[in-house]
C-alpha cells in the first residue's frame, strides 16, 4: 500500500521560492510506486463568490484561515505524513502550528520543513516555537544555514537542500558583459532593493546607458519606484510578477544579477543564475554564503554596501576572465541540487517515518 503523505505549502497563487520547491517535490513523488501525495495550499482558492473576499488585505487573511481549517481537518486524517512547508513568524503561529497540533491529534508522522532566513529572530521572538518544533518527527531545512542556526539553539535538523529544474532555463556562456542588471526578489523590507538602486545610481553614473530590471513585486513597490525617480534613474524597469514559465528569459536577457537582502536562507534566484550562467553580485546574508562562494561562484558583499555592489560590478563589466571563471563554477555547482536526488531523500524520510512505531 502506498505510503500517503500531505504536502501542506504554498501554492503557486503565491510566486515565491517555497511555492516553485513545492510544485517540484509533488511532481517528483507522484513518480515512485510506493507514494501517495495530496496537496493542501496554505493559500487556498475560496469557493465560489466568497473568493471576493480574498481581494482585501486582512479579511483575505481570516477567510483563507477560516476555509484552510476544514481543509486540513479532512486531508490530514487520510494521511499517514504529515509535511509542512514552514515559514517564520506571524506566518508560522496562522498555519504552522494549527497543522503540527492536527497531525499529532490524528497520531500522524510530522515533518515541519522550516524556510524562513530570521529564523533566530523568530526563536527569540516567539515563545510558542519551541513547544510546536518539538512535536515534529523530523525538523528539516533546505540548507546548512538554518541547520547550524538549529544547532546554537540546541533543536536537532537536517538538511534537504532545495533543487532547480535545470532544463527550463538556457545556459548562454558570457565574457564581455553589457550593463544590463537585473534582480528578481520579493519587494518586501528584508530584501533591501534600495541598496540595489543606490549601487546601479553608481554604475549608470559610469555607464550612462546601463539597464535595470526589477521583477517581482511586494509591499515596497511603490516606495521603490518613487526612491527610482528621487536618483534620477533611467532605463529602470519594474515589471512586476514575472510568470515561472517566464523566468528563464528574464534571466537570459540579462548580464549581471545583484541580490542584496539583509536576511535570507537559500535563494533560489542563485541557482537560476547558475543554470543560466549570469555572474552574481549579492550580500553576505544568512544562507547566500553556504551556496555562493566569493570569487568562486559568485562576487559578495557585507549587508547594505551598495558602494561595494557597484565596485564589484565595475569588476565583471571590465574582466572576462573574472565572469568565466564564476559562471562556470556556478554551472558545475548544480549537481547538487538535482530534484532526483533530494525526491529520494524525502523518500526515504517518508518511509521510515511510516515504518516506525513512534506517534
Amino acid at each position: 500500500m502506498a505510503i500517503r503523505v500531505l504536502l501542506i505549502a504554498p501554492s503557486m497563487d503565491i510566486l515565491g521560492g517555497q511555492a516553485v520547491q513545492a510544485k517540484t517535490l509533488f511532481e517528483h513523488i507522484q513518480t515512485l510506486p510506493d507514494m501517495g501525495m495530496e496537496f493542501l495550499p496554505i493559500n487556498p482558492r475560496l469557493p465560489g463568490p466568497l473568493r471576493y473576499l480574498q481581494r482585501f488585505k486582512y479579511v483575505r487573511t481570516v477567510a483563507t484561515w477560516l476555509w484552510y481549517m476544514p481543509l486540513l481537518l479532512g486531508k490530514a486524517s487520510r494521511a499517514d505524513v504529515v509535511h509542512i512547508f514552514s515559514a517564520g513568524l506571524t506566518s508560522f503561529s496562522l498555519w504552522t502550528i494549527p497543522a503540527s497540533l492536527v497531525a499529532r491529534l490524528y497520531g500522524k508522522k510530522l515533518i515541519i520543513h522550516y524556510h524562513d532566513g530570521q529564523l533566530e529572530e523568530h526563536l527569540k521572538l516567539f515563545r510558542s516555537v519551541r513547544p510546536v518544533l518539538a512535536l515534529a518527527h523530523s525538523i528539516i531545512t533546505p540548507s546548512g544555514f538554518l541547520t547550524d542556526v538549529f544547532a546554537r539553539y540546541g533543536i536537532p535538523a537536517r538538511p534537504i537542500l532545495n533543487t532547480l529544474e535545470t532544463d527550463v532555463f538556457h545556459y548562454r556562456p558570457r565574457r564581455k558583459l553589457r550593463p544590463i542588471l537585473m534582480t528578481n526578489r520579493i519587494l518586501e523590507p528584508l530584501y533591501n532593493v534600495e541598496c540595489i538602486l543606490r549601487a546601479f545610481r553608481i554604475v549608470q553614473d559610469r555607464y550612462p546607458e546601463a539597464e535595470l530590471t526589477i521583477a517581482h513585486d511586494g509591499v515596497c513597490r511603490p516606495a521603490l519606484e518613487q526612491f527610482a525617480a528621487s536618483l534620477q534613474l533611467s532605463n529602470t524597469r519594474f515589471v512586476g510578477r514575472v510568470p515561472h514559465e517566464r523566468v528563464a528569459s528574464l534571466y537570459d536577457a540579462a548580464d549581471i544579477y545583484l541580490t542584496s537582502p539583509n536576511f535570507d536562507c537559500m535563494p533560489g534566484s542563485i541557482l537560476e543564475c547558475y543554470a543560466s550562467g549570469v555572474p552574481i553580485v549579492a550580500t553576505r546574508a544568512g544562507g547566500i554564503p553556504y551556496i555562493a562562494t566569493d570569487e568562486e561562484t559568485a562576487l559578495l558583499v557585507d549587508l547594505n554596501d551598495h558602494e561595494a555592489m557597484a565596485a564589484r560590478c565595475f569588476r565583471l563589466l571590465e574582466d572576462g576572465d573574472l565572469v568565466e571563471r564564476l559562471t562556470n563554477n556556478g554551472r558545475r555547482e548544480l549537481v547538487k541540487y538535482r530534484p532526483e536526488t533530494a525526491r529520494d531523500q524525502w523518500a526515504a524520510l517518508y518511509r521510515n517515518l511510516a515504518a516506525s512505531g513512534k506517534s
